[in-house]
């Protein structure tokens, strides 16, 4: 690949976020959580920088990218209680790189996450559990999107994934979601510079 100055301005943008999900993958690790301290200067920086390599439509480019990546874990967080930094490093992501690579970047750390979650599951002895859950929320957001006032329909589905078929209250299980950002960013950096 011939180094241009675009290849050039990608290459940095692809860089800091890199970066800032490898520091949120290892803070997320440490303390089980993604801090402000890190995700909003990161935003804020990243919606400045598409503005000077550019101009308005970057920013618009880079504000809608942040809306659609940071979207999914938005309600996540409403609905099934992910957490709220996940959304906002991902909403810093879409900041920086902007809206054409939005597909790649949701897919790679959508999977990532979905991996992480079985591994975890099928350590503790609860991998059809939460295959059945997973199953569940993406059906219930389905309907969420589709269809008005099914909302209580996507919180039943959650709560029955909290409590499982029996009404039980069970341990839920958690995972660090930094790492599956950071690994998504990664593939989709591969990809991206593989295929231009």
């Amino acid at each position: 690949m011939l180094l241009t100055a675009n290849n050039s301005v990608a290459i940095f943008q692809w860089g800091v976020v890199l970066g800032a999900s490898l520091a949120a993958a290892l803070w997320d690790i440490r303390s089980r959580r993604i801090p402000n301290v890190l995700t909003l200067p990161l935003f804020a920086a990243g919606l400045v920088q598409a503005a000077m390599f550019s101009g308005w439509d970057g920013f618009k480019s880079g504000f809608l990218a942040a809306i659609l990546l940071a979207l999914p874990y938005v309600i996540l967080f409403i609905f099934a209680g992910g957490g709220a930094g996940d959304a906002k490093l991902m909403a810093a992501a879409g900041a920086w790189l902007g809206l054409n690579e939005v597909p790649a970047v949701l897919i790679f750390v959508s999977l990532f996450g979905i991996v992480m979650a079985l591994l975890k599951a099928a350590y503790k002895g609860r991998f059809f559990e939460v295959l059945n859950n997973i199953q569940g929320m993406i059906v219930s957001f389905f309907l969420f999107v589709t269809l008005q006032g099914v909302g209580k329909a996507a919180r039943t589905a959650l709560a029955v994934a909290d409590h499982g078929q029996d009404g039980h209250a069970t341990e839920r299980l958690t995972v660090p979601y930094g790492p599956a950002i950071f690994a998504g960013v990664l593939c989709a950096a591969i990809y991206r510079f593989i295929s231009s």
